[in-house]
């Protein structure tokens, strides 16, 4: 049954152009060619980058967190309570009034207590700054490394100048190892980027993130099995143009250094918006939907490559929205809101604890006091004065 869908699975209709067999794409007269088979050294590697990525978080980023002076934030541990923390870990992290009175009354708390406990544990399970410092601090030195090294290895191909160069002769087309070699380690990379999507920092936009990342893996293999690596390559290099920055900007924004990382989001988005919405649509997907088909008709391949570029150019559109709305608020108030500096940060500051200091006090009996005068001096006026403060994400 296995060998059944593996031969159904790799029928050369569903991967090339019509009239076009694997057997053309045999390696002969020194003349190699990509083969499927290839990208199972993708799975190894990224392993491989796993631990290299523990190893620099460890022994190269924590320790450049410190220099740059990024501080975790004093978190208050709440007290051990069996009930809440049974709630907590099986109902969910934010339990409705009814349920907070109802839990209020089992602990013999008042409701106050008890949504104070709920607001310091949720806050107890969010990541510290050194924590995504690290995580930013990797993906730069990746993106940056895969950048670099992309573009010393398409620097001098017709294709990089002129998209409508890779379908000459397409699919007989060779492989060259230094393509070869950056296009498994990418792979490798966004593999890795999957396997430890579970214990990485939640974003916002964490759907959003596992969408793109299976997106890339599945554009990458099918690119590289139906000897699509041109384009691919081309996509992989606009791509990383843009990351680094973003990446760089996260881990300033980290640092108390507002000024540059308010220089170096700004760069990040011109670089976005020039990379993803403009270059990314009139090249990329143009040459895809028109050029890629010269004279040859439509095939399965290009319906499928073509769908999930399409996928992609949505998610720029997502991202490009939330880069304008922080844009939007850096030109109001002259800097970046620190909550939504990042379109996949979370903020660090707790924004409930404000608003649960601004809620009145529950009576045992449900009704509230009447507004009382605030103080204007003393250990409360202090206290309230530190709860309005908040730190940077």
């Amino acid at each position: 049954m296995l060998s059944s869908f593996n031969e159904w699975l790799w029928q050369h209709r569903f991967w090339l152009p019509p009239n076009v067999t694997w057997a053309e794409l045999e390696d002969r007269d020194g003349r190699v060619y990509p083969h499927p088979q290839d990208m199972l050294a993708a799975l190894p590697l990224a392993l491989v980058l796993l631990a290299m990525r523990l190893a620099f978080e460890r022994f190269i980023g924590l320790p450049l967190s410190r220099w740059l002076g990024v501080r975790d934030q004093t978190r208050r541990q709440v007290k051990p309570n069996a009930t809440l923390e049974k709630h907590f870990l099986t109902e969910g992290h934010r339990p409705k009034e009814p349920q907070l009175s109802l839990l209020a009354a089992r602990c013999g708390l008042t409701l106050r207590q008890t949504q104070r406990w709920f607001r310091r544990r949720r806050k107890q399970d969010r990541p510290q700054l050194t924590k995504k410092f690290c995580e930013a601090s990797w993906r730069f030195l990746f993106y940056l490394s895969s950048f670099v090294g992309g573009v010393s290895v398409l620097y001098h191909e017709s294709w990089l100048w002129a998209p409508v160069m890779c379908w000459e002769n397409y699919p007989n087309q060779t492989l060259k190892p230094s393509l070869y070699w950056w296009y498994l380690l990418e792979l490798a990379f966004y593999l890795s980027l999957l396997i430890r999507l579970p214990f990485d920092v939640k974003r916002k936009d964490f759907k959003e993130q596992v969408i793109h990342h299976f997106v890339v893996v599945i554009l990458m293999t099918f690119s590289y099995s139906a000897n699509l690596l041109r384009i691919g390559s081309l996509v992989l290099l606009l791509h990383d143009s843009a990351d680094y920055l973003l990446e760089a900007c996260k881990m300033v924004n980290y640092t108390q250094y507002q000024h540059v990382c308010d220089a170096l989001f700004l760069i990040f988005s011109l670089v976005f918006f020039y990379t993803r919405l403009v270059l990314f649509p009139t090249q990329i997907l143009y040459t895809t939907y028109y050029e890629s088909l010269g004279n040859r008709g439509p095939f399965f391949g290009y319906y499928f490559c073509n769908g999930l570029l399409m996928l992609l150019q949505l998610l720029h559109v997502f991202w490009s929205c939330l880069i304008l709305r922080m844009l939007c608020s850096f030109i109001k108030k002259g800097q970046m809101e620190k909550d939504i500096r990042s379109d996949v940060e979370e903020s660090d500051s707790s924004e409930e604890e404000a608003a649960g200091a601004q809620e009145p006090l529950q009576l045992k009996n449900g009704a509230a006091p009447g507004p009382r005068p605030a103080p204007t001096d003393g250990l409360r006026s202090r206290v309230a004065g530190r709860n309005r403060h908040t730190t940077a994400t």
